[in-house]
């Protein structure tokens, strides 16, 4: 996973069928899937010689409202900063900031042209 600001860091992909979108993937593309655990159902990172490559993630609990597209995350130095900069720029912010514990902050936003994507920034460790 790349943490420099202005690159991106993670892919991922968010549906209402994740066990058998997951399986898709093994099979056509050749990622082996890997569970994580959230909770009482498992997400996946999708491993290419045991490295995580993306995940498959169901479109439920805290992923409930992210559109079922692959989306992609750009860092950024400083979320709060870039935050203010996309309604100021003619772009949307679709969520509010999120904390991933262990991981970093992020959200959702729309650009001017309505594509969707995410902005993280990375939790120091």
């Amino acid at each position: 996973m790349n943490i420099k600001a202005g690159h991106i860091g993670w892919f991922d992909l968010t549906v209402e069928n994740a066990e058998e979108v997951k399986d898709f993937y093994a099979k056509v593309v050749g990622w082996e899937p890997q569970p994580v655990s959230m909770g009482d159902y498992n997400d996946y990172n999708m491993t290419l010689d045991g490295e995580p490559k993306t995940g498959i993630c169901h479109k439920k609990g805290p992923n409930a409202h992210i559109p079922s597209q692959w989306m992609l995350y750009i860092n950024v130095e400083n979320i709060d900063e870039s935050t203010k900069a996309v309604a100021s720029n003619g772009g949307q912010l679709l969520t509010e900031v999120k904390h991933m514990p262990g991981y970093g902050k992020y959200c959702f936003i729309k650009d001017p042209a309505g594509a969707v994507f995410a902005l993280f920034e990375h939790e120091e460790q």
